[in-house]
């Protein structure tokens, strides 16, 4: 004790001390219980002191105390500091980028919404006419929008975090070809609904009618009847066709566009001169007296099928007037939405045209992507559904990157492996070789301790996982080596207060506990006689220090953390209570 004040009250040791220590040495912490129980103060009674030196020993040690007991808890992360109030941060909102014209306005139905929770949704509206981008590697893709809106010109530049595409990106039959804003986006690596990959495949209907022809081939023509259908690149071969009538559709166009109806040979000559002077592919199928038309969309998880009538006479339902009405979804319809939905790596959004011909027959004549018109009466049902499906993809986004490691974001605690068990019996031998001696210490000459029978295994891995060590002996020669006078006058130069290397815990100081165990603490008479040392300061300095080397696993963390707090606290206590103990 005496030793300690003087230490204690020395001004190069308290200069020594960490920022904020000094603070804690005016105020002395009143509800630190004594590092001295009340048997050991009888047993050892100490001769009176000074009122004012005994009391400021007792607060500077009672504040040191209390410090190092804040700084081994967070330097092993057990302190919480969950219930520390921290500052709201303004989240910054997603930017989600709807692609579609002015009639629909998209930001009404994510109104509200909110990204897993936490981030808004910002919605930019407009059409693929009044965009422009660049894309970077590492920037991504910045996006020019140039909008009118109320009669004004609307110009503003973003980064989008989502793209909603609602609109065809190449049609011959308008002249829009936006297939380079596709490449740029997939360049910038945008997420977008449905996939750019689909998106940029939809650009060519005998392109997407290819896949249609291998889920043709996969299910059969009972379960998935296709229309059959000819392809020519160009209009050198269309010579002739077997049947008449046929349906001519030239290249790549949308909403009736580029369909013809052949009657005959000469007819057929004639379309296949319009071919030529088109540039273009074209493709022939068999004219299907229908009786009515069948579509199958599939939003998410959502389906529903309608009929539509022509009750204008044209032979294409979609022109004209034409009479809708919603149909049972039935295992056959929803069997083609799904096969469908499959293609180009799996479409959220889509929809199957077929035709049902008045002898009774089905055929499947075209698949749409995202960029389906709604119809019917749960017009306002479906965008709301294709919302949900938007926020739900974001969120899904904002989770996986989230999950994602960073160089700002720690690793994810390590299971720590559990520790190797004391065994007795044949397996004694295996780990029978000691520990080898610290740098710089004397070297333990093998042999020099018999086997016992009853005694725990030599060799014990560390907290560390990274050198073994040897439990306590009673051996007197190992007792004498780590406090022997030759061991301490090797040391030229030094205090007898110098503590040993961290992490070197020598034979006779408890070694700390390995987390989620119970620490196997001596009792003080046990101490007493297994420490014959001639240096009692020399010892109390040593246990100090190896109290309070925390190992690299305590900071890996454990499912036992309430149960490691408690066990840090009471190694806390018993180890300044056994500083005073002799």
């Amino acid at each position: 004790m005496n030793f300690l004040r003087r230490r204690l009250s020395d001004s190069s040791f308290v200069a020594n001390l960490p920022n904020g220590y000094m603070m804690d040495l005016q105020r002395p912490d009143s509800s630190t219980s004594s590092p001295v129980s009340p048997a050991m103060e009888r047993k050892h009674p100490q001769p009176p002191q000074p009122a004012h030196s005994s009391s400021t020993g007792a607060s500077i040690f009672s504040s040191i105390s209390s410090a190092m007991k804040q700084t081994t808890q967070a330097a092993a992360g057990l302190i919480d500091h969950s219930t520390s109030p921290t500052p709201p941060v303004a989240q910054k909102p997603k930017i989600l980028l709807v692609i579609d014209d002015a009639h629909t306005e998209w930001a009404k139905y994510f109104q509200g919404k909110k990204v897993n929770g936490e981030f808004d949704i910002r919605v930019e509206q407009a059409e693929f006419s009044e965009l422009n981008l660049a894309a970077y590697v590492t920037g991504g893709c910045m996006v020019d929008m140039q909008v009118m809106r109320n009669g004004t010109k609307v110009v503003r530049s973003f980064k989008p975090d989502f793209v909603l595409i609602r609109q065809h990106a190449y049609s011959m039959a308008l002249g829009e070809d936006f297939r380079s804003l596709i490449i740029g986006l997939q360049y910038g690596g945008i997420h977008t609904v449905n996939s750019l990959y689909s998106i940029y495949n939809f650009c060519s209907k005998p392109w997407v009618f290819s896949q249609l022809i291998k889920i043709f081939n996969s299910l059969g023509p009972e379960k998935f009847p296709l229309v059959d259908q000819t392809f020519f690149p160009s209009h050198k071969q269309m010579l002739t066709t077997p049947n008449f009538p046929v349906v001519v559709k030239l290249g790549h166009a949308h909403a009736g566009m580029g369909k013809v109806k052949v009657e005959n040979q000469h007819n057929f000559r004639d379309m296949a001169s319009i071919v030529a002077m088109a540039k273009t592919y074209a493709t022939t199928e068999p004219f299907i007296d229908s009786k009515y038309d069948i579509r199958i969309q599939k939003i998410g998880s959502n389906y529903k099928a309608y009929m539509r009538t022509s009750i204008s006479g044209n032979w294409k339902a979609n022109t004209g007037s034409a009479m809708l009405e919603q149909i049972a979804m039935t295992e056959r319809y929803r069997l083609w939405a799904d096969a469908c939905a499959e293609m180009f790596g799996g479409l959220d959004i889509c929809a199957v045209k077929a035709v049902h011909s008045k002898d009774g027959k089905d055929y499947i004549i075209e698949v749409m992507d995202s960029s389906m018109p709604l119809i019917g009466e749960h017009v306002e049902e479906d965008r709301q559904l294709i919302a949900d499906l938007v926020v739900s993809k974001m969120t899904q986004l904002a989770t996986t990157a989230g999950s994602a490691l960073s160089p700002l974001r720690p690793w994810p605690p390590q299971v720590q492996p559990a520790p190797v068990k004391p065994q007795t019996g044949p397996q004694l031998g295996q780990l029978s070789q000691p520990r080898p001696p610290p740098q710089g210490g004397p070297r333990q000459p093998q042999g020099s301790q018999p086997p016992r029978t009853n005694a725990p295994p030599q060799q014990r891995l560390s907290p560390q996982g990274q050198q073994p060590q040897s439990p306590q002996s009673t051996s007197p020669q190992q007792q004498r080596s780590p406090g022997s006078p030759q061991q301490v006058r090797s040391a030229t130069g030094s205090s007898p207060v110098q503590a040993p290397k961290a992490g070197v815990f020598p034979p006779q100081q408890p070694r700390p506990p390995a987390q989620g165990r119970a620490p196997s603490q001596p009792s003080p008479t046990e101490t007493s006689k297994q420490q014959p040392t001639p240096h009692p300061h020399l010892n109390k300095s040593q246990s100090l220090t190896n109290t309070f080397s925390i190992p690299e696993s305590s900071q890996r963390g454990n499912a036992n953390e309430d149960e490691a707090k408690a066990e840090t606290i009471r190694n806390l206590r018993k180890s300044f209570a056994s500083l005073f103990s002799d």
